[in-house]
Formats: structure tokens, C-alpha cells, sequence
């Protein structure tokens, strides 16, 4: 797996227009992964607003990611919660959310393809995690990890400073959930980062 330098995750309740609409446009300006959020729905609608999304990204080879693994149809990509336990069957490629050194170790023991390590920088949509790690914070944590996808109040002037902390890349929710159109700007930023020569 090439794991995309930015990753789009959902929250409906941030968007000005259906997220369908929101996904399309973030894929239209170039976003090739998305993290379905979203946990809050009923397991039908959830469901049926999965298949959408996934219709949106298969066209362009993208990547749809099931958030947790309740639900998740075989052979999903899947990216755990902290504390969820991994599955008893593995999906082909499995995430996890990361806030501190223990629980990164833990995931590199599961064998994670990557993992998002948050917050980064103060934001309101993540809450009741501790203070922001900063970028110092992610350079010392980064080390030995699997691929860490800096989260939490990254904006496109951030990207190159994550990237240069030993972060892969970005997650990146309400900006993108208000503005998809910030997609072509979170990837002209991680194109000229470090090591972005690198797929």
C-alpha cells in the first residue's frame, strides 16, 4: 500500500452541503483517501452513505477507510479507535488513533499500515486528549511508529513542518469538511515538504 500523503475524514455535522457533495468536491481537487467518520449514524444509513462514498472514490482509484470495524464489510480497509480492539480477522489494511507513545507502540505491535497521532495543534474536534503535541511533540514521537498522519488543527501552512517532524502526512477534517476546495492546497503543500519525492 502507498499510503496517500493527505487523508480526508468525514463529519457531516461540519458541512454546509449533504457529504456526499463535500467527499465529491475534496476528490475533485485531487483527495484520493477518505476516513468515514461518522460512527453517530444508524448501521443502515451508515451503510448506504458508505456505498456512496465509495462510488465517489472508486472512479479515481481512490480509498475509502471504514471507521472502526463495527460494521465494516469484509475485506474493508479499517482504521481503529484508540482503545478498539483489533479484529479477529484482519483487513487488508488496518489504521489506528494515537495520542501517546504507549499507544503507538501498541499499535505497531498489531501491526498498524499506519496510524493518526493527535492533536497536533489546538482544535475543537478533539477534545479531552491533553494539550497539543506540537511539532516537537510529533518529532519525538514519530520514531519507531508506523506511518503517522498528523491530526488535529493542521492547516496547509502546517503540512511542511509535520512532514519535516517525521510525520507521512496529514489527516485533515473540519477545514476540509467546510472547504473542500483546501484539498489542492493541503497537496501543493505536501508536495514541496520533505521527502515528498516519495510516493
Amino acid at each position: 500500500m502507498i499510503l496517500p500523503r493527505l487523508v480526508v475524514v468525514t463529519d457531516r455535522t461540519q458541512c454546509a452541503r449533504p457529504l456526499v457533495q463535500v467527499v465529491a468536491a475534496a476528490v475533485a481537487s485531487g483527495a484520493r483517501a477518505v476516513l468515514f467518520r461518522d460512527k453517530d449514524l444508524p448501521p443502515a444509513e451508515r451503510s448506504a452513505l458508505a456505498t456512496d462514498l465509495r462510488s465517489v472514490l472508486e472512479p479515481v482509484g481512490g480509498l475509502l477507510v471504514h471507521g472502526g470495524a463495527t460494521g465494516a464489510p469484509p475485506g474493508t480497509p479499517v482504521h481503529l479507535a484508540a482503545a478498539e480492539p483489533f479484529p479477529a480477522a484482519r483487513p487488508p489494511l488496518v489504521g489506528r488513533s494515537c495520542h501517546s507513545a504507549t499507544e503507538l507502540a501498541a499499535a505497531a505491535r498489531e501491526g498498524c499500515d499506519w496510524v493518526t497521532l493527535s492533536p497536533v495543534f489546538p482544535t475543537a474536534s478533539k477534545p479531552g486528549y491533553g494539550p497539543a503535541l506540537g511539532l516537537d511533540g510529533v518529532a519525538e514521537l514519530a520514531v519507531g511508529a508506523p506511518p503517522v498522519l498528523a491530526l488535529g488543527g493542521v492547516r496547509p501552512d502546517d503540512v511542511a513542518g509535520c512532514l519535516a517532524a517525521g510525520a507521512h502526512g496529514v489527516a485533515v477534517m473540519g477545514p476540509v469538511m467546510r472547504d473542500p476546495a483546501l484539498v489542492a492546497e493541503y497537496l501543493a503543500a505536501a508536495a514541496g515538504g520533505p521527502g515528498s519525492q516519495h510516493p
